[in-house]
């Protein structure tokens, strides 16, 4: 069943709407009608929330997509991986290999260490020649 979405409307909106029909002054009147019109903008909002969630529901994994897509177009401009971090994955590997297979892994120790290449900063001297100052992470 197709429908006219200008057909639709929000009770809200409908309450809106009366705002200038002129009404005798009674305060517990005046008194309901803030009441009302805090609840009013309440609802509002959560349906504001409600459907800013729906429409931003698939928007994470399109983004996720469209991040890999742009990884694998652009594979040459990623740091390459460095011999101690690829010993270290293919040993992971193969001990995942292992366990799936049933077959226990006697000696699984990593013999690359995986270090951080750290960098030192530098000074040019008036005569000639380095000056190395601290680490710098």
């Amino acid at each position: 069943m197709k429908r006219n979405p200008r057909k639709i409307v929000d009770s809200t909106l409908q309450f809106a709407a009366r705002r200038n029909v002129p009404v005798r002054y009674n305060r517990e009147h005046i008194a309901t009608t803030i009441e009302a019109m805090k609840r009013i903008t309440e609802i509002r909002a959560r349906r504001e929330r409600q459907f800013y969630k729906r429409r931003m529901a698939g928007n994470k994994v399109r983004q996720r997509e469209l991040d890999r897509k742009l990884v694998e177009e652009n594979q040459h401009l990623l740091p390459r991986e460095r011999a101690s971090e690829r010993l270290a994955r293919e040993a992971e590997e193969e001990i995942k290999e292992a366990e799936e297979l049933g077959v226990e892994a006697m000696d699984t120790t990593i013999t690359a260490p995986i270090t951080k290449r750290q960098r030192t900063r530098q000074k040019l001297l008036v005569g000639g020649g380095v000056e190395e100052s601290m680490d710098v992470d």
